[in-house]
């Protein structure tokens, strides 16, 4: 009988139940639970492995540049990375609120890797995710308007509760890139999250997006209530070198 059940729970894919009815067939019988116990535990096995196989599709959906963890953030005083300031932020109620956070500074300095990190520990706390490198976000994005797929592309961005824009304004934007962006920020204003890194300051995306009215429009929806993180020092690739 114990095998029959086994066995129906593998087809059914019950594999936190298979899992721990095994285990507790293997171990000593001198251990009994009654069958409340029993369904309650067999119940948590399942809930926790269809929790951590949710978990992992969503990293895996997300396609970051980085498997970054914040327990693991390099915090140095000549970084200017504020530790409550990530931890508040660790809490995801900017996604809640639909929030930007603007993480700028020199190259090599881990602004991909902050973003990366908080957009793995939101899939964690079960959000929907997506990471973008920018230039090769437009690319692919140029390509679908001429394939017919524009407009699908867009909504599976849209549908995504926390979008990461990686390296935005390594050079100056084109039409389609402006309007790309104008499209990908009116989308999420009000509705949902949005992380961009930038080695470029602030002050000087106005220059980068081009076309006054689109810019004032783009940098009204993102700037003016954003979490910042300006972060200083040198490259960490560059003293990573140097240790070795």
């Amino acid at each position: 009988m114990n095998a029959a059940t086994l066995d129906k729970m593998r087809k059914m894919n019950l594999r936190g139940m298979y899992r721990i009815f095994k285990t507790s067939l293997e171990t000593d019988k001198s251990v009994t639970y009654t069958p409340d116990e029993l369904v309650a535990h067999l119940v948590e096995a399942e809930w926790d492995e269809r929790q951590n196989r949710s978990i992992e599709q969503k990293v895996r959906n997300a396609r970051f540049r980085y498997k970054a963890e914040l327990e693991d953030l390099y915090y140095h005083n000549d970084r200017n990375i504020d530790r409550n300031q990530v931890m508040r932020l660790a809490g995801c109620a900017f996604i809640d609120k639909a929030e930007t956070i603007l993480i700028t500074g020199s190259t090599g300095i881990g602004k991909s890797y902050i973003a990366s990190a908080l957009g793995y520990h939101a899939c964690s706390r079960g959000y929907r995710v997506m990471y973008h490198n920018v230039p090769k976000l437009f690319s692919k994005l140029k390509m679908s308007k001429a394939d017919g797929s524009y407009l699908k592309e867009i909504a599976k961005i849209e549908r995504q509760q926390l979008l990461i824009l990686d390296d935005f304004g390594l050079q100056p934007l084109d039409t389609q890139s402006r309007n790309a962006l104008m499209e990908l920020v009116e989308d999420r204003h009000g509705k949902s999250a949005l992380i961009i890194t930038s080695q470029v300051p602030v002050s000087k995306w106005y220059d980068i997006i081009g076309e006054k009215t689109i810019a004032d429009a783009i940098l009204d929806r993102i700037v003016h209530q954003a979490h910042r993180l300006e972060l200083k020092g040198e490259s960490l690739r560059k003293r990573r070198k140097e240790d070795d």
